[in-house]
């Protein structure tokens, strides 16, 4: 009898899976059983082996009797206390998944079917919903970041505003060179007016190009369509401090050419007209390249010789208001010519009378532009003076043939690159106000300026004899390219909500070159 009572003691065993306990207990049970039977057995063996009989006496019958009706007794309790083992771990197994579910808050965990869980349909269709609205915020606060994203990569600027950035860049087509044709060349003052149009002249030749340019005056957009082509490297830097490079050609452009520019740093204008050639030179000198200065018709000063050849030495004031740019050029001529004999540098030196077109600046107070400002904005075209003073202009492409046409010569002398074709500034204020359709602006004259060149004229004899260069472009041909370029640069800088460009006046003293 002590097995029953031990059986009975089960139901109170506590641990983390109830099922198990039950299953124990049931195969405890299941012994039992065999056990009492075993013991019936052998208590009725001895009598059966006596009397060899089933049934021998009143007395056996009644003893098996009540044997029986204990075993059967036994039976029935036994019976009782598994069904309510089984209930008390259906319970239990019900209220830890309930206690689990409730601390943890999870609804991504699996639902397991097992039909001892408990689990109802009701709790799994809650769970489902719950799943169901978590990733509905999750892609909300996705789309909201996204959104985000985008308004910080167009800096606040609507969608509508927005342009796209271009995933490739295309290059116009450039000429195939092998190693043996193709000059690596180094051209300072890249960005500027006249650098940019060389840029774009010896690239299209397939040559490799290094823009050297400290931003001055010169603008990255004039040369942003070439910037990442396997032949241009555009360099941030100041002639005025040494730059070291292997190169096979030097142009040597930089320097501010205009009067504003050139007077509002005069000690800067000198340095970088000195210093800047002494460190080019130096450069050609280690690499053994062939350097070009972009030296200057500034040079004749007032000239008393009309036109002008390279044999004039000029009628300079040493210490005027142009005196900066004019004498710093001449020092660089002179540096030129010291490097060549001294130290045998191959040098070239073109002297540049009047240059206009596309990419000039609309504020470097030139003649070209100062007009065709004024006539676009039906504004009064201004003359310093009487208007006789004389002026010869050619267009750029025809001064970067003639730049290139030097530099591929074996000529070390000073040579005129210029339009010998030449005007009165009375003239040239009317034919800009005719090539400008519907331009309403008067020609007023004002005071006239200190040290105005009165004449300026190319002697271009010596270009054609050495070089065989000649310009090739009507001024009127020019001029027309020019206004256009001028006028959408005035509608650009309108739909940027800046204002229109103003002659520019410095220092009582405007450009005439």
């Amino acid at each position: 009898m002590a097995g029953p009572a031990k059986a009975r003691q089960r139901p109170g065993l506590q641990g983390p899976y109830p099922s198990v306990s039950f299953s124990i207990l049931k195969s405890l049970h299941a012994s039992t059983y065999s056990i009492h039977v075993a013991a019936i057995i052998r208590m009725l063996s001895p009598r059966l082996v006596r009397s060899h009989h089933w049934f021998p006496t009143m007395a056996a019958r009644g003893a098996c009797a009540v044997l029986v009706l204990i075993f059967l007794l036994f039976v029935l309790i036994s019976h009782t206390s598994n069904k309510s083992i089984s209930s008390d771990s259906v319970v239990e197994t019900r209220e830890r998944m309930s206690n689990g579910l409730d601390e943890e808050g999870q609804g991504d965990a699996p639902v397991e079917t097992n039909k001892n869980a408990g689990i109802s349909d009701d709790t799994v269709s809650s769970l489902l919903e719950r799943i169901k609205v978590l990733e509905d915020e999750l892609s909300s606060m996705r789309t909201r970041m996204d959104d985000a994203e985008n308004r910080e990569g167009n800096n606040g600027i609507p969608d509508e505003m927005a342009v796209p950035l271009p995933t490739t860049k295309s290059f116009p087509s450039v000429r195939y060179r092998n190693e043996e044709t193709r000059k690596r060349v180094l051209i300072t003052g890249g960005a500027g007016f006249v650098g940019s149009h060389l840029v774009d002249k010896l690239m299209l030749d397939g040559h490799e190009i290094i823009a050297l340019d400290n931003y001055f005056t010169g603008r990255k957009k004039n040369i942003e369509h070439w910037i990442g082509h396997p032949n241009f490297e555009m360099v941030h830097h100041d002639v005025v401090n040494p730059y070291f490079v292997e190169v096979d050609q030097i142009y040597h452009l930089a320097s501010p050419a205009s009067p504003p520019h050139y007077m509002y740093n005069p000690v800067k204008t000198i340095k970088t007209n000195t210093l800047g050639t002494i460190n080019m030179l130096g450069l050609a000198k280690r690499v053994k390249a062939t350097v070009l200065l972009a030296s200057t018709s500034e040079v004749y000063g007032d000239p008393e010789v009309h036109p002008q050849p390279e044999t004039y030495w000029g009628h300079v004031n040493t210490i005027g208001p142009r005196a900066c740019y004019d004498e710093g050029k001449r020092v660089a001529e002179s540096l030129m010519v010291a490097y060549n004999k001294q130290e045998n540098v191959k040098i070239r030196i073109a002297r540049i009378f009047n240059t206009f077109g596309p990419r000039m600046h609309m504020n470097d107070g030139r003649v070209v532009s100062n007009f065709i400002i004024q006539a676009l904005q039906d504004k009064p075209i201004t003359i310093y003076g009487n208007g006789t003073q004389t002026r010869s202009f050619q267009y750029v492409t025809d001064l970067v043939d003639g730049l290139i046409a030097l530099m591929n010569s074996n000529y070390s002398l000073p040579v005129n690159i210029g339009n010998p074709e030449e005007h009165t500034i009375g003239e040239f204020a009317t034919i800009i106000r005719d090539l400008v359709p519907g331009s309403t602006s008067e020609i007023v004259n004002q005071e006239s300026q200190q040290d105005d060149p009165q004449q300026r004229r190319p002697d271009i004899r010596r270009a054609a004899e050495q070089i065989q260069w000649r310009p090739q472009v009507l001024m009127k041909d020019g001029l027309l390219k020019t206004i256009e370029y001028f006028r959408a640069e005035i509608d650009r800088n309108k739909r940027g909500g800046k204002p229109p460009p103003e002659p520019v006046r410095h220092g009582g003293l405007e450009s005439r070159r």
